[in-house]
């Protein structure tokens, strides 16, 4: 083997499966995690081998990561508004690679919508790959969207290396970016599965949502059970039974976005069962807090499909366990603190979204460490199935030989509180604010280059378009 550009090791390297069986049938058995003594060594921004920890070469650099620490795949997030162009005063490509960075999270894919133009068209397309060039710190790639009267430029939008697409079947919140009727997607559908893509869906009726806000007419805009009772489960359990139902018909790949509705996971499972081409993800928002401890006029906390109750909670857990629920990405969709509306506490007209792009892996290692779920359960739920939701499996997602050489290090029995100052969002609102999470990210590598030390971003533009 060539001398390596870099070897990163550390005592307990989380490897998968297969790498562990092929790695040392000795020290696999030893190992109750996944976790083992190795060393990585990376050419030219791939893992070019993995070896057992004290296999370096005289003449390489070396990390060394220590017993304390986690060396893990750099994470991979599906589902990221970054806003840019058009809203950047809300987010930029800066702000949300460095975000992701600090984070352990060495790719993201950005949200065809909040922008300015959508991206739903070639051009809109256009506008935005030159708004990004040379700006990120971590990896991007994007989802074209499905509006209506555009199913006749979905062709081209992959053609040009978007990911998907996404559509809302209720008001996205932006005028730009307009909802389908199932007539629409009747004639996008074909197109999808003819393209051999797949529709990402915001799951959400109006109809159920315009009934509960007739019986929440009149109520303390402030009160956060009327606005959890004006978005009600109802709206997702029937969008979720629509996008079955055209799945089924058309054979057409779907993906649920941001799950929250613990009543609609029966006919999920069912639909899986029985060869239904659809995927689910939800949210460390939906899994950490609960609607009996948001206060009234935490606006913080409003997001769509809404924050639901504890009961509710356990389920979507229950449903990551069994394979219903694919993986947890952030839907990381922030705005203007003044879109919030702090001052007033008004849920009905703040902006509905939550900023936790840089705190994915802490949140959700906090939860999973109480819950009693594994390392595994994290780089599967976070790394691997988010990679292949958007066909990046062979290169992101795991530590393997021949995939990129991206690196997380992270400590694991490290807590910490989120103060506004460490956040590397452009606002710094977020319902996380104060928290004491578990799980402190060190370094991050992307490609074999370290773009994240200890608090500090060390490469600004390192980052490539994957297109």
């Amino acid at each position: 083997m060539s001398l390596p550009d870099l070897i990163i090791r550390g005592d307990r390297v989380l490897l998968p499966t297969e790498a562990l069986a092929g790695f040392a049938a000795a020290t696999a058995a030893q190992s109750t995690s996944h976790t083992v003594p190795a060393a990585i060594h990376i050419i030219s921004g791939r893992i070019a081998a993995i070896t057992a920890y004290d296999e370096t070469q005289h003449g390489c650099e070396v990390v060394s990561a220590g017993k304390d620490a986690v060396v893990g795949p750099g994470l991979v997030d599906t589902h990221v508004h970054v806003n840019e162009p058009g809203r950047t005063n809300w987010e930029g490509f800066v702000t949300a690679t460095r975000a992701a960075a600090a984070g352990g999270v060495t790719t993201i894919v950005d949200m065809p919508l909040n922008s300015i133009p959508a991206t739903i068209s070639l051009e809109g397309l256009r506008e935005k790959l030159k708004a990004a060039q040379g700006r990120c710190v971590v990896d991007v790639g994007f989802w074209g969207g499905v509006v209506p009267g555009n199913t006749h430029e979905l062709a081209g939008l992959l053609a040009a290396g978007v990911k998907g697409f996404k559509c809302f079947l209720i008001d996205s919140g932006v005028e730009e970016f307009p909802n389908v009727t199932e007539e629409d997607l009747r004639l996008a559908l074909p197109e999808i599965a003819r393209l051999g893509t797949v529709l990402m869906v915001h799951a959400e009726l109006p109809g159920p949502c315009e009934q509960a806000s007739l019986k929440t007419r009149g109520s303390e805009p402030s009160d956060y059970r009327s606005f959890l009772e004006s978005r009600p489960r109802a709206a997702e359990n029937e969008a979720v039974e629509l996008v079955i139902r055209l799945s089924r018909e058309y054979g057409s790949r779907v993906h649920i976005v941001h799950h929250s509705s613990a009543d609609a996971l029966p006919a999920l499972r069912q639909a899986r069962e029985t060869g239904v081409q659809i995927t689910a993800e939800t949210c460390p928002h939906y899994l950490f807090f609960a609607a009996e401890d948001i206060q009234n006029g935490a606006t913080e906390f409003k997001c769509c499909p809404p924050i639901r109750e504890l009961e509710n909670q356990a389920k979507l857990w229950d449903a990551l366990a069994d394979g219903t629920i694919d993986m947890i990405v952030s839907d990381h969709s922030p705005c203007s603190p003044e879109l919030k509306g702090k001052e007033t506490g008004d849920f009905m007209h703040a902006w509905g979204g939550i900023s936790s792009l840089q705190l994915r892996l802490p949140v959700i290692w906090s939860e999973l460490r109480r819950r009693g779920f594994s390392l595994d359960h994290l780089v599967s739920w976070l790394c691997r199935a988010p990679a292949k939701l958007v066909g990046l499996q062979k290169r992101k997602g795991a530590l393997a030989v021949g995939l990129d050489a991206d690196v997380v290090i992270w400590k694991d029995d490290e807590e910490f509180r989120v103060e506004p100052a460490m956040l590397e969002h452009r606002h710094k609102l977020t319902p996380y604010n104060g928290r004491i999470l578990l799980g402190k990210v060190q370094q991050t590598f992307l490609r074999g280059r370290k773009v994240y030390d200890k608090g500090e971003i060390t490469i600004e533009n390192t980052g490539r378009l994957l297109t």
